[in-house]
């Protein structure tokens, strides 16, 4: 389990792995960024990505002057919404046959299916802010054949408001002196906060089983 331990690392020193990388890469960092929104969101296999705690350790280093602010929006903006656009099609072309597939996490597809019966096109929105969800929803969305014209528009404002307020996040609040001093667990509280739906909504299941 060496990957989950690795996993477990960036995501509470995501700080100090994201400074290596700016002082080792410059401004390959962006490209750097782009990648790991865009597959996070763009692939069903790579759900465990951290999204959101990335995108508010982003946000803290614009304040310090590590990144243009414009360009960082802008490359992380259309990352999520490619990325998501890319998820869209797989899951379109593939369709019915995903529930079958062995490198699909069948759990993973019932939970954002569920989503999508509670709140209908809305779920590429506010997917956007449930980690792993966030990644199977645009899937679901295309194997349910979705308009494309509809999904696109959901697409682009979930995409740039989750960038937009993660990083801004992490811009106002990334760089107060006790946020500074406590930042890993600034991090693995948002990883927390960010995953508590995926709880509720399995609590409720197993609840609702139970009756």
């Amino acid at each position: 389990m060496d990957w989950l331990h690795y996993l477990i690392d960036i995501l509470l020193h995501i700080d100090k792995h994201l400074a290596n990388i700016i002082s080792e890469y410059g401004t390959l960092t962006y490209a750097i960024l782009f990648l790991v929104i865009f597959v996070e969101t763009g692939f069903v296999v790579m759900p465990f990505l951290p999204g959101d705690s990335l995108l508010f350790t982003a946000g803290a280093f614009v304040a310090m002057d590590a990144f243009n602010l414009p360009v960082l929006l802008g490359v992380l903006g259309f990352a999520a919404v490619l990325g998501d656009t890319v998820n869209y099609w797989i899951g379109r072309s593939i369709g019915q046959r995903a529930y079958s597939l062995s490198w699909v996490n069948r759990e993973h597809l019932d939970r954002a299916q569920a989503f999508y019966d509670t709140y209908g096109g809305k779920t590429i929105v506010l997917a956007r802010f449930v980690p792993i969800v966030r990644t199977f929803a645009p899937f679901v969305a295309g194997i349910g054949k979705m308009p494309y014209s509809t999904f696109i528009l959901y697409n682009i404002v979930g995409g740039v408001a989750w960038v937009l307020i993660c990083v801004f996040a992490g811009y106002f609040f990334g760089n107060i002196p006790l946020v500074k001093k406590n930042f890993e667990l600034v991090v693995l509280g948002i990883v927390l906060i960010s995953i508590l739906p995926i709880v509720l909504e399995v609590w409720k299941a197993r609840k609702q089983a139970k009756q």
